[in-house]
């Protein structure tokens, strides 16, 4: 019997995307605190990350290796809009409308694609993100 040089690369192919894949879980291991956010990532980001909610830039406290969590603390029940961007990633949905009701928390998992880009010289500078009252945004491992 004689097989077709496709079947073994298929047969490679098949075990190395499987092999490769990591489970996201769509649906957080610990409940959601009232009046939070979190942002589960699908890769882990490198940063830096901007958080803009309800039109006002949040800062977004950075780790140095990067995080897979953006947690967003303080937020009152209602409907909210967020905008997520960074310069190194993507995000999707990378825009959009919560409603986070009372006494509970949202999880939201967000695809991440990573974004090399050459630049020449370097970016301006962005002004420092105003935030809102006792809203707070940080990257977790």
């Amino acid at each position: 019997m004689r097989f077709h040089p496709v079947l073994p690369a298929m047969v490679l192919l098949g075990a190395a995307s499987f092999l490769g894949c990591r489970k996201v879980p769509l649906a957080p291991s610990s409940p959601i605190p009232a009046g939070s956010i979190v942002f589960r990532f699908t890769k882990a980001v490198r940063g830096p990350v901007e958080l803009t909610l309800d039109g006002a830039r949040i800062p977004v406290q950075q780790l140095p290796k990067g995080a897979i969590i953006l947690q967003v603390k303080g937020l009152t029940p209602g409907k909210h809009r967020f905008f997520l961007t960074s310069q190194r990633e993507a995000f999707s949905p990378d825009m959009g409308e919560l409603d986070l009701p009372a006494g509970k928390g949202i999880y939201q998992v967000t695809l991440t694609q990573r974004l090399d880009s050459v630049l020449y010289g370097k970016p301006d500078p962005l002004p420092a993100a105003e935030g809102l009252p006792g809203v707070t945004a940080t990257l977790l491992k």
